[in-house]
């Protein structure tokens, strides 16, 4: 397989997240990497590899105290149903 060099300009962010893995080196970027895509599964994968869990309950509070998370999700339901009652009476007046 031929293989052609050329330039690419990379924000910012784009950037940052390559020169940990390139170094002092030249950044070589595929371009299935320049999308940021392999970027943010290589981030998920590491996250998912350090063992510690990704969600922790005391971070969040409201669940537990409506329920567990069938009846939090619920009461967002009826919260935002109600919402869009009152927007549509509003709209009908």
């Amino acid at each position: 397989m031929a293989h052609k060099k050329t330039r690419a300009v990379l924000s910012e962010a784009r950037s940052a997240e390559v020169d940990p893995r390139a170094g002092t080196k030249i950044k070589i970027v595929l371009p299935s990497e320049a999308d940021g895509g392999q970027a943010r599964r290589r981030r998920l994968l590491e996250i998912l590899s350090r063992g510690a869990p990704a969600w922790d309950p005391a971070d969040h509070p409201e669940i537990e105290a409506a329920g567990g998370a069938a009846a939090w999700v619920r009461k967002l339901r009826r919260e935002f149903d109600e919402a869009s009652m009152r927007r549509i009476r509003l709209k009908r007046r």
